[in-house]
């Protein structure tokens, strides 16, 4: 479904493991390539609410990373970590350019928060985890409270109980994106044949 499909997951130290690992399986089942991309140098530090978990090999330094190479964005949450990357104008600027570019972006629980930063959001319909209402709000989307939204390649969920729902809507338009991808490689290799 997804195959040939490059995805970066962004984060900080501190995100929430299940809201990387569960999207990843998935995204990784569908045949997606999934790397993360993180200021974190070498591992970066998953947390279970307020415990340390895991750490994961950061696949692409942020200094190094490039939307281009990429066709797809997930941001899991967790406070700490959209926390930091926000603060972070790589990793904002990072953000932005899935959008610049029309490219599908899933974020979960406090991922949007990086989201804010990167002034993508006026407009649109997001949720998120309650406590980034009004920050959401201020940024001028309209905030709702269900388990899944997708607003225009943007899907978004609450927390991780959304799982399941968030998933399934991230693979459908990450899916997509991919059509899209290969529409406008056809169209551009059809144009440099003509």
């Amino acid at each position: 479904m997804l195959n040939g499909m490059k995805i970066a997951i962004l984060v900080a130290d501190g995100f929430e493991q299940v809201e990387l690992a569960e999207p990843r399986k998935a995204l990784d089942e569908a045949g997606a390539e999934t790397l993360i991309v993180s200021p974190a140098k070498g591992q970066v530090q998953g947390w279970k609410h307020f415990d340390k978990a895991d750490k994961f090999a950061v696949d692409v330094p942020l200094d190094k990373a490039d939307a281009e190479d990429f066709d797809a964005l997930l941001l899991p949450g967790g406070v700490a970590n959209p926390d930091q990357l926000r603060i972070l104008p790589k990793a904002v600027a990072f953000a932005r350019a899935f959008f610049d570019a029309r490219k599908p972006v899933a974020a979960i629980c406090h991922g949007p928060w990086t989201l804010v930063e990167a002034d993508v959001l006026n407009g649109r319909t997001i949720t998120s985890w309650p406590s980034l209402k009004t920050d959401l709000k201020n940024a001028g989307a309209r905030w709702v409270d269900r388990e899944v939204v997708v607003d225009d390649g943007l899907v978004s969920s609450r927390k991780p109980d959304d799982l399941p729902a968030f998933n399934k809507k991230m693979l459908e338009e990450f899916g997509k994106g991919m059509q899209t991808r290969s529409a406008r490689t056809r169209a551009g290799t059809h144009t440099n044949a003509s």
